[in-house]
């Protein structure tokens, strides 16, 4: 096996325990016993475990930007939904790995890790504002857009401690939370008014937006 075949292959085997359990109860021992290798050969590769936990992580992080990409086709309501399906999929197969990622684990912190997460972020911001057609995104939009990132990743970890609540339940929510938050922001700003009524203008009835917007209406009945 080559060198970098066998480096992808250690970063492969790395990833999925670091996906089952949290990176500092893995050893490098446990690494090279699933990889069918000696522990002195994973030295070769990786210095230690440290370089090896953020090989896997760049992996997962490419892994996870890509699934906010999602065609601009059909309702905005619709796409995020599939957009969080997406990101729940990561969410339930990384579980120890992603919640170790963002509460503590041995290379929070480091330049390399936090560079990893603002990819992953600026990837899903990106991506929102373009499905917004809004290139150049007002300030009140961007902090829209920022802030329900930020809330999917509270959710999402708040979710893997016991999983209390129905996972298509939180997928739909999230949904019904970005709309929240254009609404707010809207009543404030007229910009964001007109980008309110744009979207919610292609919205059908039974849409997560048409859903939000039942519910509310029974709420205040």
């Amino acid at each position: 096996m080559g060198v970098e075949e066998r480096r992808q292959q250690l970063i492969g085997v790395a990833l999925e325990l670091f996906s089952r359990r949290s990176p500092d109860e893995v050893s490098i021992d446990e690494i090279a016993s699933a990889a069918g290798i000696s522990r002195p050969l994973v030295y070769h590769y990786f210095p230690g475990k440290l370089s090896l936990y953020e090989a896997a992580l760049k992996r997962a992080a490419e892994d996870l930007a890509g699934r906010f990409a999602e065609p601009a086709e059909g309702p905005l309501g619709a796409r995020l939904l599939r957009v969080m399906a997406r990101f729940f999929d990561f969410v339930d197969e990384h579980g120890p790995g992603f919640s170790a990622l963002m509460r503590g684990g041995p290379a929070v912190g480091s330049s390399t890790t936090n560079a990893l997460i603002d990819s992953v972020r600026q990837a899903a911001y990106e991506q929102i504002i373009a499905h917004l057609g809004m290139p150049e995104p007002p300030a009140r939009l961007e902090l829209v857009v920022r802030s329900w990132i930020s809330l999917a990743e509270s959710t999402a970890l708040i979710w893997l401690d016991g999983r209390r609540i129905p996972r298509e339940e939180l997928q739909a929510q999230l949904v019904h939370d970005f709309a929240a938050l254009m609404a707010v922001s809207a009543a404030y700003d007229e910009e964001m008014g007109a980008l309110l009524r744009r979207v919610l203008k292609d919205e059908p009835g039974e849409g997560p937006f048409g859903d939000l917007i039942a519910r509310l209406i029974a709420l205040a009945s």
